[in-house]
Formats: structure tokens, C-alpha cells, sequence
């Protein structure tokens, strides 16, 4: 059985030693905080490999600008004897001052002459090299304990016995887009049920509001779409050894169209891939 090791990074604040601990309830062995210089290292260690075949390690800004830097240098080598991951976490910059603000800890960043703000523009800065290879980024703005644990114990603890783990999610551009896309589509362009009277204050899980949506050839036509772009495409996405793969659907609230098209979607590829299918409805959850 080949070591899964999972690298878990991203800004301070955004939830980094709350996954090492769902991954150790996991049976992970984690290591919080090494420096990067050692992680080839420890990872050559013969006991270590032979005792655990799950491996957690948290690495974040404290190792360094430059030695972050050579993080994708590294990794590419550990990859070719590891089953290999990194998740990178963050949250809005409004969020993590509030966090820290709440705990009072110290940002690693700050000191006399650097505020928490610039410490955490600073951060993000820094933390490039790691967004840029991750596979899969989490952002924790809107999420709490129970829903991080329960999401990395979907997406990451069993990857090693399915071949990709698929989140569809719908949202509203109103409040944002997510940055944690790997595909968006803007579904703006659809008929749009809130302005159909009495269907307002229901939602695309809603039988009024599914029954409206069905009757429009539009709404059709993109399902049909979307259902073939992907069929087409994520066998290729499989053979490319992904492990994830997050589909994001908007329409202007993420009340309606966007959450009717994330279950159509979620049920179909289901038939596919029952164990690699998950959903998430931004603005209702």
C-alpha cells in the first residue's frame, strides 16, 4: 500500500490545525509545523514509513518566504513515492482579523513594526508557491468546525480507495464568487423564477420551483450541456490523476436556478461515480 501523505497549508487563522486534527481522529500521523528543509528528511525515515501509511504534515508561512519557494520543487520529487496532496486553506482578510481579534493570539508575521493587516497581506503573498500547486483549496470564511472536519473527511481521508472526489456548488454573484472553483458557469442568462409570483421564498430543491424550471427550454438546453461538457471531460480529468474537482454554478442570488442545476448535475453524475459525489448550496447553507 503506497503512503498517502497529505501537506496541509494556507493562511494563519483559516483552520490549518483544526483539519490536523480531523486528520489524526483519522488515523493520520501529523506533524504540525515542520520546516521545510527537514520534510525530505522525515519522510525518508524507514520506521516512520514502514509504522504509518497515512501522514499528515502542516506546513505554513513560519518556514520561510524563500524556503516556500522550493516547495513545488519538493513536492514534485515526493511525489513520484507518495500518494501525495496539498490543501491550502484561507478566508476573507475581514474574517481573519476577526478571529484574530477574538483569540488575541499573534499572527507568526507580526511584531513592533508590522500591523495584522499587512501581516496578513504579507502572508498571502508569501503562501503563492503553495496555492499554485494545491489540489485542492478551501476557503473557511463561512464554515464552521463541524463542517471543515465533516468536508475534509469526505474530499480527503478516503481518496485512496475512490478516484476523485466531485463537489458541485451553487452560489450567488451577488455575494461573491468562490475562489475555491476548479469550473464556474454563470447561469445569469436562464429564466428566473424569483420574479415568478408565489415562487420568491422557495428554492431549486423545491417541487413549485423544479416544475417551473423544467417547463423552460433554456433551463433544459444548459442541463443537457453542462451534463455533456462534463461527461466528456472528467474521464480525462480522471486519467490525469486528479483528486479533486470542484464545479461552480451561479446564477444572481444561488436561491434558485444555480442550486435546480447543481442537484440535476449531482444526481446524474451520481449514477457515475456514487461515492465520489458531494453538493453544496452556498447561500442556503
Amino acid at each position: 500500500m503506497i503512503m498517502h501523505l497529505v501537506i496541509v497549508s494556507g493562511m494563519s487563522g483559516a483552520g490549518k490545525s483544526l483539519v490536523l486534527h480531523t486528520l489524526e481522529d483519522q488515523g493520520y500521523y501529523c506533524i504540525d509545523n515542520l520546516p521545510l528543509e527537514l520534510l525530505d528528511s522525515v519522510l525518508d525515515t524507514r520506521n516512520l514509513r514502514s509504522k504509518w501509511k497515512k501522514i499528515a504534515i502542516g506546513i505554513d508561512v513560519r518556514s520561510g518566504d524563500g524556503h516556500l519557494e522550493q516547495l513545488p520543487y519538493i513536492v514534485s520529487n515526493i511525489k513520484q513515492n507518495f500518494n501525495t496532496e496539498i490543501i491550502y486553506l484561507y478566508a476573507d482578510n475581514s474574517i481573519l482579523l476577526k478571529r484574530y481579534d477574538e483569540t488575541r493570539r499573534k499572527h507568526p508575521l507580526t511584531n513592533g513594526l508590522t500591523p495584522l493587516k499587512q501581516a496578513i497581506n504579507d502572508e498571502y503573498q508569501q503562501l503563492a508557491p503553495v496555492r499554485e500547486i494545491a489540489d485542492i483549496q478551501i476557503d473557511t470564511s463561512n464554515t464552521d468546525i463541524y463542517e471543515l472536519a465533516s468536508k475534509i473527511k469526505n474530499r480527503v481521508c478516503d481518496t485512496d480507495q475512490q478516484t476523485l472526489s466531485l463537489m458541485f456548488q451553487s452560489f450567488g454573484f451577488k455575494y461573491g464568487t468562490p475562489r475555491d472553483s476548479d469550473y464556474l458557469f454563470d447561469v445569469r442568462c436562464l429564466p428566473n423564477p424569483y420574479w415568478v409570483p408565489g415562487l420568491r421564498n422557495y428554492s431549486g430543491r423545491d417541487n413549485e420551483v423544479i416544475a417551473w424550471l423544467e417547463s423552460q427550454p433554456a433551463v433544459q438546453d444548459m442541463e443537457k450541456d453542462l451534463i455533456h461538457f462534463f461527461e466528456s471531460w472528467i474521464p480525462k480529468i480522471i486519467q490525469s490523476q486528479r483528486a479533486y474537482l470542484t464545479i461552480s454554478v451561479g446564477c444572481t442570488g444561488g436561491h434558485h436556478r444555480s442550486v435546480y442545476l447543481v442537484e440535476k448535475l449531482a444526481t446524474h453524475f451520481k449514477k457515475h461515480y456514487p461515492e465520489a459525489v458531494m453538493t453544496s448550496h452556498r447561500e442556503l447553507d
